[in-house]
């Protein structure tokens, strides 16, 4: 059998990509999860509110409806630790405070449009990323 790992990333891709060219399109805006999400939680983004709660209903549904209906077996590599879990979560929250974005607004929508701060904010993320597996996996063996 084929693997087909790589057909659903370049679909997800795909799907992102699509997703991000709508969003700048029909509201001349970048479609940066982090920005949006945290706009509602800080108030600063409660002028649209409702097109950012659109926004995180669908990130949220779209996958649930599709799984099923596709028949898609999700696995994942997370741990099953949730005190970890909880830590990497906020931790990545502070990272995309700390950066003014996220991997949808940088990454994404960032190097699309050849943004050095995008470009340059993907490097140090990903570098972070390489850095934290490195040190917490192959070397403490945490996760």
């Amino acid at each position: 059998m084929i693997p087909t790992e790589w057909i659903m990333g370049l679909i997800g891709g795909l799907m992102i990509g699509t997703a991000a060219a709508v969003f700048l399109l029909g509201n001349g805006r970048i479609m940066g999860a982090s920005g949006l999400i945290g706009g509602l939680i800080d108030k600063s983004g409660w002028s649209d509110w409702a097109e950012r709660l659109v926004f995180l209903v669908a990130v949220i549904t779209v996958p649930a409806i599709l799984i099923p209906l596709f028949n898609i077996e999700v696995s994942t590599n997370a741990t099953s630790n949730v005190v970890i879990l909880i830590l990497g979560g906020l931790l990545v929250g502070l990272g995309t405070r700390l950066a003014n974005g996220c991997t949808s607004g940088h990454g994404v929508c960032g190097i699309s449009r050849f943004s050095l701060r995008g470009i340059m904010a993907t490097v140090f993320y990903l570098v972070a990323g390489f850095a934290t597996m490195l040190i917490f996996r192959h070397l403490m063996g945490v996760i």
